[in-house]
């Protein structure tokens, strides 16, 4: 894969903090918002899915803000876009898959409570491995197969009393069918991280932070695209207005949750594939891990699910997987700058 030339270590590492923090903020917040939504009243599932990548139109601003800076330096010619057409196109694929990922994934927020989401969405960690294993030949140490255990036995004992989360009123074919809407949704995701990364190392053309901006830019505007048309086929349209004068919160509440909804969710795959720019789409599955937990904790705060005490183990466990995998970059990162000298050994006598 290649790299802006002029992009130093030091840099590379801070754009990496900054894709964590942007992610952490859409990753917690984008499935409160959108839970919000439907325990308050909303009912559209494709116009749910709309509002996670519809906000893509935020993308400009930071792009015209680098162009400015190109053109400070360039002059006229500096670009605006760098994208060529075969990166346009995996882009548009990729943005295809992702607004199947979004319709099962706001499905499942739809029947199923933030506690629950999160359990299932823990199982996107080994998807995520083993893709990024058949796909970019992800390489693993003691370390990461340490994390990814640690992980998915936190997932395993948030399992525990799960049932007790259940919503009221629910029937058993909207409880189940949401619970394999929202492993679908783990599964497809866990493809497309490691495609993300896969389409980084085949474009024939240097991959810079611009670029990885125009990409998110260019697979929210066709998962948009997709999510419209399904909008179309449901009559959404006609019955947002409806919705809106019926919601518990208030006409004036119902589009700030629909406006927060589409900038979490912006925060979210702008910090996903920044993270997969700066490292790897197995350490974006594993940061996505380690939030589950810290959702659920909110999810308790903000809509008062239960908080048992599996899930402050599952917290324990997530974060010591978190903290093994990256101690054990630290150690490899020091190796590589520090090789250990080979010294000579000593020759044997043949004693015949």
């Amino acid at each position: 894969m290649e790299v802006e030339a002029q992009l130093s270590s030091n840099t590379r590492k801070a754009l990496l903090v900054l894709s964590c923090v942007i992610l952490s903020i859409g990753h917690c917040g984008g499935p409160l918002v959108m839970r919000l939504y439907f325990v308050r009243g909303g009912q559209r599932i494709w116009f749910s899915s709309w509002l996670e990548t519809a906000g893509w139109p935020l993308m400009l601003v930071p792009l015209i803000i680098t162009y400015m800076h190109r053109r400070t330096k360039q002059g006229s010619h500096a670009k605006l876009f760098f994208m060529k057409p075969p990166l346009f196109v995996a882009s548009a694929v990729i943005g295809v898959l992702t607004a199947l990922d979004d319709y099962l994934y706001a499905y499942g927020v739809a029947k199923l409570p933030v506690s629950t989401i999160a359990l299932i969405i823990a199982s996107q960690l080994a998807f995520t491995a083993a893709f990024a294993f058949l796909l970019v030949k992800q390489k693993f140490t003691s370390y990461s197969v340490n994390a990814i255990f640690l992980l998915s036995i936190g997932a395993g004992v948030l399992a525990l009393h799960t049932s007790s989360d259940r919503p009221a009123n629910e029937s058993n074919k909207e409880y189940y069918l949401g619970f394999f809407m929202t492993l679908a949704a783990a599964a497809l995701y866990g493809f497309i991280l490691p495609l993300v990364e896969l389409t980084y190392k085949k474009a024939k053309q240097a991959i810079t932070y611009s670029l990885v901006m125009e990409i998110q830019m260019v697979m929210c505007f066709f998962a948009t695209v997709f999510c419209t048309v399904g909008m179309l086929v449901n009559n959404d349209f006609q019955a947002i207005p409806r919705e809106v004068k019926e919601y518990e919160l208030g006409e004036a509440k119902y589009y700030l949750v629909v406006v927060w909804n589409g900038i979490m969710w912006q925060c979210f795959y702008l910090g996903a594939i920044g993270v997969i720019f700066c490292a790897s789409s197995l350490v974006a599955g594993i940061v996505l891990a380690v939030l589950l937990p810290v959702t659920e904790i909110l999810a308790v705060i903000f809509f008062h699910e239960k908080f048992q005490a599996e899930k402050g183990v599952s917290l324990a466990l997530s974060l010591w997987g978190f903290v093994s995998y990256f101690y054990g970059e630290m150690k490899d990162s020091k190796k590589k700058k520090n090789p250990t000298p080979q010294t000579e050994l000593p020759q044997t006598v043949n004693p015949r």
